[in-house]
């Protein structure tokens, strides 16, 4: 009777391990949660950053870059929004430490911008991408490409203007995704190209 009990033993022995194995991997998800930790911490510093600019655009006569600033920081505000939720989802608990920058003249201002949304776009986005592929967390692979999508034309709109800053003293309306923060000057079709959100549904800043 030793060899059936054997038998059953290391039967059990594999089940059991490969049952804790899925247990452990479903609880820790590690380097995904700590990207997205980092992720919503930026993208809270952004928005708070981007509020101050805008007030700062405003006061130096730059209503169409004040505008710009402020869909901007809505944007942000949303991908903070999305990134925490999927934070929660992996069990943690969204914590931003919001340290603003000098605020600068309007020209320099954009710069910094600039600089922020091209590192996202270019080196943080993608490895946080990346990642979340390879531990096939689906969550934050859509959180970080609704954040990489923006953030890429955050950064063209911010060149248009510190290209041209005296071309954008006049008003200017903008138009944000309240689901993926897609920024635009005009609502041009029906569903988002990016989440498919309705188009009548993304929100006027100005």
């Amino acid at each position: 009777m030793s060899k059936p009990v054997t038998i059953f033993t290391v039967g059990l022995m594999v089940l059991l391990a490969f049952g804790g194995f899925s247990a452990t991997a479903a609880a820790a998800p590690g380097q995904t949660l700590d990207n997205l930790m980092a992720a919503y911490n930026g993208e809270s510093n952004a928005h708070a950053k981007y509020v101050e600019f805008a007030k700062k655009a405003d006061q130096e006569g730059f209503a169409g870059v004040a505008a710009l600033f402020r869909a901007a920081a809505t944007a942000e505000e949303t991908h903070a929004r999305t990134h925490g939720e999927v934070i929660k989802k992996l069990g943690g608990t969204p914590k931003a430490d919001i340290k603003l920058p000098e605020i600068k003249g309007t020209a320099d201002n954009l710069k910094a911008a600039l600089e922020g949304e091209s590192y996202e776009r270019d080196k943080m986005y993608p490895e946080f991408i990346a990642e979340a592929r390879a531990s096939a967390n689906k969550d934050a692979v859509r959180a970080f490409n609704f954040a990489i999508s923006a953030e890429g034309e955050h950064a063209k709109l911010y060149s248009e203007a510190g290209g041209n800053l005296q071309a954008w003293k006049a008003a200017k309306v903008f138009f944000v995704c309240p689901v993926c923060g897609k920024t635009v000057a005009a609502v041009d079709f029906s569903k988002c190209p990016v989440c498919y959100t309705a188009g009548d549904k993304f929100v006027k800043v100005a």
